[in-house]
């Protein structure tokens, strides 16, 4: 008995000690607390901590934390900036918890597979973190779950069919991830479901049946996928749904009158999206459509609609109308600019082909109409009602500008460029007290700018150029304090600028180009008083005179153009290290070019300036550009001494290089051309390079790496370096064609090594987008390398590791680059991007001087496709059959829809360089892809820039002020090359011919238009052209061809494009 006495006196001494010991729930928190790395606000990190421990079970002091009794049952920490790897694992041990909500973080993670066991789970939003992988199956358990939201993350994968399993759920939103596959029949089967979106991921197939029984649905979107077959009209017409979107998808037309089922569409249904399809057919079927239900917004525009457009008198709820971007004729409705008895107010028609003339717009409801982009003529309407925004733009309208002095006076928005208007701005000022965006450029627009412009009080942006608008600018248009952008450029505007000085007054200007003028005097020095000034464009004028020290205190200052003028004197020292794209050539400036200006290329200062000293040194190096700052000045008998010295030792050392060359050549290639010396001229200027090709077996030398050549970086392989890497320009008459394979003829003892010149050699940050390869900066800099060739972003080098393994690695050119975090956010991006068909980005290098960016990809051997395919001297193989010309398309058509739709980026540099050929079966795969987001705004344009000599750029980015990649753009890409694989002839060329020189895309449209299309295709081919099914398939891929270089509004997606040539 004494025994068990002692042990209930140790239990109740015990019991204290026991109960303070923290609850299950505390320990749950506890654990995904460790997971956090930043917490900005300290909203956990500051909160969640043993001191403030509620020993009943639940810390309810803790932020975020919801308390019932003595459990958890609600966790919130919705939108606190908070970074981490989110165990959600661990949240299986609060078996009471209702409540999960997290969005709005950059929280990281994915869904555990016991996610399942959370039972009494009603609540869970993780939206907008960084979550990735699948959805795992144990989803399907949460039965008492009612709202859903995975939106914004990077989930993978299919929806799982277990989906069917969350009987309770009225809500799911998993917009916004990378989800696949085709959509679960099991969706059918959420019978409380109220909301479903399902938006911008890529699921694939129909959309399935059945969706008409979730007779609680309210909201369904489906956009931005991949969905093809046809539109659910049954579910249209028979569910009592109210928000329906199906844009963004490959969704087509049955039959050509299906829309008239428009007429019969459910009455509950208030918002209708179907833009951004294939539709086809018109809203016209014998009799036209008289009404469209009760919709409220009807959206058909992005598609391939076409006929006259219906009347639209009974259409009495409809209050939005997009139709643009189709194939809609005839005259615009009248009833939908005049009727009253429409509660219309937005009307979008833009980029149709209608035409007609418009008397007036009198709807009093109607606040934005778009017009744009049609052939409508005549003079301009007259306006009444409440529009706020209206634009008229790329249109055939007459006549002067005199209407608009009887305008609503609502007006916010007018764009009127790009039409046939004459006259002059009416100087009336009274009912544009409103206005915030005047577009009047590309017009006939006469005399001087009125003063009234400057009294529109509300007046932000102003574009009046590309007229013909004469004398000087009003003397008050800088004064505007709202004013942030003014286009006045290529005009024959004169006079001298006057900016306000010293005011009270806070000026907005962001944007100012004057440009292509006959501006004169100097540059005042109260340009200082723009301190917001972002891009400043005052080329092609008569300015002169030294340039102001003032323009060094514009601190915002991106873009800068000073060309074409006649400046004296030094550019200024202290211009913002911020600049991204200089010009000051064709002046007559002298000194020598600041040291944070050398980043830009030499074109960015000559021609003209032939006083301005731009040093060849690196900005690195420690000698003055004009002698050591330091130091006493050489005398001049010295420095002739110097010179002479120099040339001496510089020609026996060419000569020394020049046998060794030839010596090298007639032992291991005594069948090879020799080196042309037409180039020799720059051995004067770099003899360290030139011996490190002539000594080294034709290839680079460390310094080289380390200083890439000033000027334009597109420029053409010299003759040394064609020789060096074995291969020929494509477009011999091109300086930015260059040969991208590699030399692998040469010896290894020659190779070069990715040195830099400090003693770490490359000293910086080296990171892996995955785990496939694993090396040191040290390592890298150890690799053997060898040039590959030179592009608009740097020079390619092909390293070879110390285990065998080959790597790209592009040395990118210096001030191409973003800011460094800027970079790296963006550099993530191309993270597991892995397909067949397009070359994997490995990782990139970030050194600590500003030349020192290296991007790693795979290398592809034997070559890229232009060294196979261009009839030229050193052309790999013999000439490409069809078969490998057909495969080689729809490889890369395959590559470039992976990209576009299962990665959401374009290309923005597809050429035939770029596309790669694998293995002896020549697998085609897309290179040097999605650079432009890790690219300058200036770097970009110059890419597009190059883009443009070679054959491949989109009219539409020749016609852009700030051209940007597009999806458009790179179909427009692959319809030149599908021609140069169909011609064999290099885009770049000129053809000759009885119409004179003429490029590819002309030329070939030229020879379809007279039923001369067979003669483009390749005489290589020309056994195949025996086979009636290869002619066959080469007709419909030229047809293919042409309809990708079409306007960008007729321009099919890559989608279509890829699905045609697979049918071939």
């Amino acid at each position: 008995m004494g025994l068990l006495g002692g042990f209930f006196v140790l239990l109740l001494l015990a019991s204290p000690v026991l109960g303070q010991l923290p609850s299950q729930d505390i320990l749950a928190l506890l654990a995904f607390k460790k997971g956090i790395t930043h917490d900005p606000s300290g909203y956990i990190t500051d909160s969640w901590n043993d001191e403030s421990i509620d020993f009943n079970g639940c810390p309810a002091s803790w932020n975020g934390i919801v308390c019932n009794g003595a459990s958890v049952a609600g966790v919130v920490l919705d939108g606190h900036g908070i970074s981490g790897v989110a165990d959600i694992s661990v949240f299986a041990n609060l078996t009471m918890l209702v409540k999960l909500s997290m969005a709005n973080n950059n929280l990281s993670g994915s869904l555990p597979s016991n996610v399942g066991s959370l039972k009494s789970l009603k609540f869970m939003d993780i939206s907008n973190n960084q979550f990735s992988g699948p959805i795992p199956e144990g989803i399907g358990n949460l039965r008492s779950l009612q709202n859903l939201s995975l939106a914004g993350n990077n989930f993978s994968g299919p929806l799982p069919d277990s989906i069917d399993g969350l009987m309770s759920l009225q809500s799911l939103d998993v917009s916004g991830n990378s989800l696949s596959g085709p959509l679960p029949a099991g969706l059918k089967g959420l019978k409380s479901l109220i909301a479903l979106n399902l938006s911008h991921n890529a699921f694939t197939k129909g959309i399935p049946a059945g969706l008409g029984l979730l007779v609680n649905l309210q909201s369904l979107d489906l956009s931005w996928n991949q969905l093809d077959g046809g539109v659910d009209w049954k579910f249209l017409i028979e569910s009592a749904v109210a928000h329906v979107d199906f844009s963004g998808n490959l969704l087509t037309s049955t039959t050509p009158k299906e829309l008239k089922f428009l007429a019969d569409i459910s009455e509950t249904i208030l918002y209708l999206n179907l833009s951004n399809n294939k539709l086809t057919g018109s809203l016209i079927d014998g009799v036209e459509l008289s009404t469209f239900g009760r919709l409220k917004v009807l959206d058909l525009s992005n598609n391939q609609l076409s006929g006259d457009l219906p009347g639209f008198n009974y259409v009495y709820d409809l209050e939005v109308l997009r139709l643009a971007n189709n194939a809609f004729t005839g005259f615009v409705p009248s009833g939908l600019l005049k009727g009253d008895s429409l509660v219309l107010s937005e009307l979008d028609l833009s980029a149709n082909n209608l035409t007609g003339h418009i008397n007036m717009i009198t709807s009093t409801t109607l606040q934005i109409l778009n017009l744009s982009s049609n052939a409508l003529f005549g003079d301009l309407p007259l306006l009444s009602g409440s529009c706020t925004v209206l634009d008229l733009s790329n249109n055939k309208f007459r006549g002067n500008l005199s209407v608009i002095a009887k305008w609503t006076s609502d007006l916010e928005y007018v764009d009127l460029s790009q039409n046939n208007l004459t006259g002059t701005i009416p100087d009336v000022s009274a009912q544009f007290l409103r206005l915030n965006y005047l577009n009047l450029s590309h017009n006939a627009l006469s005399d001087t700018i009125p003063e009234a412009v400057v009294q529109y009080p509300k007046l932000t942006v102003l574009d009046l150029s590309s007229n013909q608008l004469r004398g000087p600018i009003p003397a008050d248009l800088f004064t505007s304090s709202m004013l942030q952008e003014l286009y006045i450029q290529d005009n024959m505007l004169f006079g001298g600028l006057s900016f306000p000085g010293s005011s009270s007054k806070i000026l907005s200007l962001q944007v100012l180009d004057i440009s292509g003028n006959h501006f004169n005097g100097s540059l005042p020095d109260d340009i200082a008083s723009l301190p917001g000034l972002r891009v400043l464009d005052i080329s092609t004028n008569n300015f002169s005179g030294p340039l102001p020290a003032a323009v060094s205190k514009l601190g915002a200052l991106t873009d800068l153009d000073l060309s074409i003028n006649q400046f004296t004197g030094p550019l200024p020292e202290d211009l913002p290290d911020d600049l991204i794209s200089f010009n000051a050539s064709y002046n007559d400036l002298s000194g020598v070019v600041p040291e944070n200006l050398r980043k830009f290329p030499e074109s960015s200062f000559h021609p003209g300036n032939s006083k301005l000293e731009y040093p060849a040194s690196s900005s690195g190096s420690g000698n003055s550009p004009s002698g050591s700052r330091g130091g006493k000045s050489l005398s001049t008998g010295a420095k002739i001494g110097i010179v002479a010295a120099s040339i001496v030792i510089l020609v026996i050392l060419i000569l020394i290089a020049i046998i060794c060359h030839y010596k090298r050549i007639s032992k291991q290639f005594p069948s090879s051309e020799k080196v042309s010396d037409k180039n020799l001229h720059r051995a004067t200027k770099d003899s360290t390079s030139m011996k490190g090709k002539d000594n080294k077996g034709g290839l680079v030398s460390a310094d080289e790496l380390v200083t890439p050549r000033k000027g334009s970086t597109s420029e053409a392989l010299s003759q040394e370096e064609k020789s060096a890497v074995g291969g020929f320009s494509p477009s011999k008459g091109s300086r930015y064609s260059w040969s991208p394979d590699s030399g692998e003829a040469y010896g290894q003892e020659g190779l070069a090594r990715l040195d830099v010149r400090s003693p770490d050699r490359l000293a910086g940050e080296l990171h892996f987008l995955d785990e496939t390869i694993t090396l040191t900066p040290e390592e890298l800099s150890r690799a053997p390398a060898e040039v590959l060739g030179r592009s608009s972003h740097g020079t390619s080098y092909r390293a070879t590791l110390e285990n065998g393994v080959f790597l790209t690695v592009k040395w990118l050119r210096e001030g191409v680059a973003r800011p460094k975090k800027e970079f790296a956010k963006e550099a993530k991006k191309f993270a597991n991007i892995r397909h067949p068909n397009v070359v994997g980005l490995r990782g990139y290098y970030w050194g600590p001087t500003p030349h020192e960016k290296l991007i790693l990809s795979d290398y592809v051997a034997p070559g890229s496709l232009a060294s196979f395919l261009y009839d030229r001297p050193g052309r790999r193989g013999p000439p490409l059959t069809w078969a490998q010309r057909l495969k080689i398309a729809v490889d890369v058509a395959r590559g470039l829809n992976y990209l576009h739709f299962d990665r959401a980026m374009p290309h923005g540099n597809l050429k035939a360089t770029n596309i790669l050929l694998d293995g002896l079966d020549l697998n085609a795969r897309v290179a040097d892809y999605c650079l432009h987001r890790l690219m300058t705004q200036a770097g970009v344009v110059e890419q597009i820039l190059d883009l443009g000599v070679l054959g491949y750029r989109a009219p539409e980015l020749a016609a852009s002020k700030k051209p940007s990649p597009s999806f458009k753009s790179d179909v427009y890409a692959f319809g030149v090359v599908l021609l140069e694989l169909l011609t064999g002839r290099c885009a770049g060329d000129v053809v000759s011919g009885s119409e004179g020189g003429v490029d590819l895309t002309d030329w070939v449209r030229l020879r379809v238009a007279e039923g001369r299309g067979s003669d483009c295709f390749d005489p290589a081919m020309a056994s195949d052209s025996e086979n009636p099914q290869a002619v066959k398939g080469m007709k419909e891929a030229l047809g293919i061809a042409l309809r990708c270089i079409r306007p960008v509004s007729e321009r099919p997606g890559i989608k279509s494009v890829y699905e045609d040539l697979s049918s071939i």
